[in-house]
């Protein structure tokens, strides 16, 4: 049964907005019909001949005619529908939250989905990887660092900076260190071809060792290039055996070498002494980044030692004698980017002991 029609009464005001509801292309069907009721209504018209006209049921027209009769422009919107109400709300977050920052359970190393959902009991694993998602923690991700405590950092890092930023006229700065025990591993390498027809390229598990070199490399800052050797072990006579040759590459200059805080390198001074034009310089203790042989030697690794296959130790120092050269080729000096280098304490860090 159709309720009994409202009588509808339009002021001018209401009448502009409907009417310009009505010819806007951009209005919403929905609230199209809506204006288009009201204002047959407003004209005296029966709800049946409205519904007829608009398209709709009757009930649909005595609903709005009543709506706008009752409420005016605002009884035409919708009214705000109650949702479904959420099972997980901050609080579930904050327990998270919570959770993480206890230790995993006895036998773990780290806190996973699966074991977050079984320890708070109530919840869903999948809400759990939306969360840690949302918050974008990452449970698998870790981050290392390395603090220095030496307690002359920034005099030390100034030095070493000012060699890479401004370095002495007519001098020579060198980057100096050792990357030691370099394997010559022997692996199984070619293409497999699996029964689906792709071809995956590779190396097996298993390898056979070949023994080792340790290599010495000095970077020349100023054109990025590299001078190496190879030597069996990693002592003082090797280090200052390699000096020699490199101070024989640049007769009558001077020197400046930057070298870490390894026991080798230190208590030199006789070898000082004997060459006047070689002055050492150190980087604080446990601040090794700052040399830049170290980033040379993470190019080698990546282009040249990382999945290569080697039969003798002598194949694997030609390897690396080619790649050597091969580098110094297209050799271009590293640009030093940071602005400030100091020593700054983590503020509130946790390390907790397990």
């Amino acid at each position: 049964m159709i309720p009994e029609a409202r009588e509808v009464h339009l002021s001018r005001k209401d009448r502009k907005v409907l009417e310009a509801c009505c010819r806007s292309p951009v209005t919403l069907q929905r609230d199209l019909k809506r204006a288009r009721i009201v204002l047959l209504a407003a004209d005296g018209r029966s709800t049946r001949s409205i519904a007829k006209e608009v398209g709709v049921q009757p009930r649909i027209v005595s609903l709005w005619r009543h709506r706008y009769a009752d409420h005016g422009l605002e009884g035409l919107q919708d009214k705000p529908r109650p949702g479904k109400q959420p099972i997980y709300t901050k609080t579930t977050d904050k327990r998270i939250l919570k959770l993480l920052d206890k230790p995993p359970p006895q036998g773990f190393a780290r806190w996973t989905g699966p074991l977050l959902a079984e320890a708070l009991g109530d919840v869903d694993v999948q809400y759990v990887w939306r969360f840690l998602r949302s918050h974008k923690i990452d449970l698998v991700a870790r981050k290392s660092w390395c603090e220095s405590n030496d307690p002359n950092f920034t005099a030390k890092a100034a030095d070493v900076v000012g060699l890479y930023v401004a370095p002495p006229a007519k001098a020579i700065v060198l980057c100096v260190d050792e990357k030691p025990s370099i394997q010559a591993l022997e692996r199984a390498q070619g293409y497999l071809k699996l029964p689906n027809g792709r071809a995956l390229t590779g190396q097996s598990h298993d390898y056979k060792r070949h023994g080792t070199t340790t290599l010495l490399a000095a970077l020349e800052v100023a054109t990025g290039k590299i001078i190496a050797t190879h030597s069996k072990r990693r002592r003082r006579v090797e280090f200052l055996d390699f000096m020699n040759s490199v101070t024989a590459t640049f007769p009558n200059r001077k020197l400046h070498v930057i070298l870490d805080n390894l026991n080798t390198h230190k208590k030199n001074e006789d070898w000082l002494k004997a060459h006047p034009n070689v002055q050492f310089h150190f980087t604080p203790t446990s601040a090794s980044w700052l040399n830049q042989v170290e980033v040379w030697f993470s190019i080698l690794q990546g282009q040249s030692l990382s999945g290569t296959s080697f039969t003798s130790l002598k194949q694997l120092q030609e390897h690396i004698d080619a790649y050597v050269n091969a580098y110094n080729d297209r050799a271009e000096p590293f640009v030093w980017t940071k602005k400030k280098v100091r020593q700054r304490r983590f503020k509130g860090r946790r390390i907790t002991q397990l």
